[in-house]
């Protein structure tokens, strides 16, 4: 006797791509720990929220600490991001890692960020994927204070051959609000 499967698999292929996608745009959207406090500030105002969504998966945090506050340069650290010192978490079943501590230049004039690098790692079951993006530009939404994504495209620099060699972050997908 013949089995009929019935229901839809979802293609490993097309679903690494999500998990790609949502690992990049996890760390793009701010990170960190107090590196250098600048003079006019506390701790508690400086720090990050971010959020993300991608492929219908999302990905936060809060109160990631970050070394100024706006309009300052400032470092964001990923130990107030990762676990256990952060609570980044994502749906879906992707756990993803911050490797670098990115720093972000502001143009208030312009109402816009920009982060110099960004390097994270994305796992799913047993596959891991790493991407980097540099030079990333968020613009200031003047209602709500938060600064949002332009498209990006970051490129693997290592992992599973089932991971795709680059991923595009759509404009909006990724915020971040510092307080």
């Amino acid at each position: 006797m013949r089995h009929i499967m019935h229901g839809i698999r979802t293609p490993r292929i097309s679903r690494l791509a999500g998990i790609a996608t949502l690992v990049v745009a996890a760390a793009f959207t701010g990170t960190g720990t107090a590196l250098a406090h600048s003079t006019g500030a506390s701790a508690v105002d400086q720090k990050v929220d971010g959020v993300m969504v991608v492929a219908g998966n999302s990905c936060s945090w809060t109160n990631a600490s970050t070394s100024a506050v706006p309009p300052n340069a400032l470092t964001v650290d990923r130990t107030t991001i990762n676990a256990p010192g952060g609570n980044l978490a994502c749906g879906g079943g992707i756990a993803a890692t911050l490797n670098n501590n990115p720093a972000f230049t502001f143009d208030e004039a312009a109402g816009t960020a920009r982060t110099d690098l960004i390097d994270i790692t994305g796992r799913q079951s047993f596959i891991s994927c790493r991407y980097k993006a540099t030079g990333i530009v968020w613009d200031r939404n003047a209602t709500t204070g938060k600064y949002v994504n332009r498209a990006f495209t970051a490129s693997k620099t290592s992992g599973s051959f089932l991971c795709p060699g680059s991923v595009t972050t759509p404009a909006g997908d990724a915020s971040m609000l510092f307080h």
